[in-house]
């Protein structure tokens, strides 16, 4: 860290004056400075300015490795910021950061927030339905947005989601001397920002209140079936409840879905925390996934392949970063004893495999498996209640068979 060739400068809506001398010198001193229009008007960086390629690309910077380089960011530049993008490229001693308090703790600050109360989230290239597993009643969430008509659109979609009782407020250039905040409902807001537009840089702050009933999303697995489109064949709620536990979601690990049909069981899995790949043969079923994905905000943790098992095992192991190395496997169909061997081959150490059986085929592949290898094998047999004529009685699933191993 003596002499790193890049800083990481923290820059509000304050400008120049909010700067600490160190990140004084270290802008005076840099040949090049990177960052938004916004940000480069208020460094007054003048002819070293150059602008962020849209979309953002940090191959400019790299390319003046080891010359006396500059980067703005909003705020504190690793939260929500490019800090962590370049970070993830360089070593240790070719940079430094001087942060400086950001729009979440602006905001916070400016409505007595608790932040750790508080739910923070950056939407700028992001879908807003991220927000949807975060609603609940009486819930603080502060989103940053790309511009005024992202924070109409936010609003529209949370009145049509039924939360258009929320109270949001649209705070505009927070820290400078240009801020301002107004109060509406979400289901005024849209047609207010419409007759008068937010301006860049724009945050929300929001208030999660429902209509009557409206409780938010389930944190836990096994959420109502109604929420997924599907074509019948879905991992019902129960059974994808005693799935997901057998799974064990942990924060940032990878889940193989392989015969997702409606992919339910990976979107759960991505909801705690970790991302999915999801294999599905039928087109129709993989139109479902994607729509499933959409719905939850989950594009960029869930990826969908189309094709058979085994063919899409080759394909994922190729692919770079975290998908090709999986922490657990589920099978929901088309579980057969060449597919146990060609996962048996590529599983890491420690991996979980989860297989559910309806047909006796599978079932008694299931039992042979369990005989050979250990593992956990269970009988899942549910019933729901149906009328009968003017009565009620029981109507009994087709029993399911799981088999838990861990490699």
């Amino acid at each position: 860290m003596a002499d790193p060739w890049l800083t990481l400068i923290g820059m509000n809506e304050d400008g120049l004056q909010g700067l600490n001398a160190a990140a004084r010198r270290a802008l005076d001193a840099a040949h090049t400075v990177f960052g938004a229009p916004r940000h480069l008007a208020l460094a007054q960086a003048g002819e070293r300015g150059r602008p962020w390629p849209v979309p953002f690309d940090a191959a400019p910077v790299l390319a003046l490795r080891g010359q006396p380089v500059a980067v703005l960011a909003s705020g504190d530049p690793f939260w929500f910021g490019a800090g962590g993008s370049l970070a993830r490229l360089l070593e240790p001693h070719e940079w430094r950061c001087h942060a400086q308090t950001s729009t979440f703790s602006l905001v916070a600050a400016r409505l007595g927030w608790r932040l750790e109360n508080t739910d923070c989230l950056g939407l700028h290239a992001s879908p807003m339905e991220q927000v949807l597993p975060r609603l609940g009643r009486e819930r603080q969430l502060i989103v940053l947005l790309r511009d005024g008509d992202a924070a109409a659109a936010l609003a529209r979609w949370l009145q049509e989601e039924g939360w258009g009782a929320s109270t949001l407020w649209v705070m505009e250039s927070v820290g400078g001397p240009q801020e301002r905040c107004r109060m509406f409902t979400a289901g005024q807001a849209g047609d207010a920002l419409a007759l008068q537009p937010a301006q860049a840089p724009v945050c929300v702050a929001l208030l999660a209140r429902g209509s009557d009933g409206q409780a938010g999303l389930p944190a836990t697995p096994g959420r109502p079936d109604s929420w997924y489109a599907h074509d019948g064949q879905i991992t019902k709620a129960p059974a994808r409840a005693m799935t997901l536990a057998a799974l064990a979601p942990r924060r940032g690990q990878c889940l193989w879905d392989l015969g997702a049909g409606s992919g339910s069981v990976s979107v759960e899995w991505c909801l705690a925390g970790g991302q999915a790949v999801a294999v599905e043969q039928h087109a129709a079923r993989v139109d479902n996934i994607r729509r499933n994905a959409g719905r939850f905000g989950l594009q960029q943790a869930l990826h969908i392949v189309h094709g058979q098992a085994l063919q899409a095992l080759q394909l994922v192991q190729t692919w770079p970063g975290t998908h090709a190395v999986p922490q657990a496997i589920f099978v929901g169909g088309g579980f057969d004893a060449v597919l146990f061997e060609a996962l048996q081959a590529c599983m890491p150490p420690g991996c979980r495999l989860v297989v559910n059986a309806v047909t006796l085929e599978t079932q008694a592949l299931l039992v042979q498996l369990h005989g050979r290898h250990g593992g956990q094998l269970l009988r899942l047999e549910l019933s729901s209640v149906e009328p009968l004529g003017r009565l009620h009685s029981w109507k009994a699933a087709r029993p399911l068979v799981q088999w838990v191993w861990q490699r």
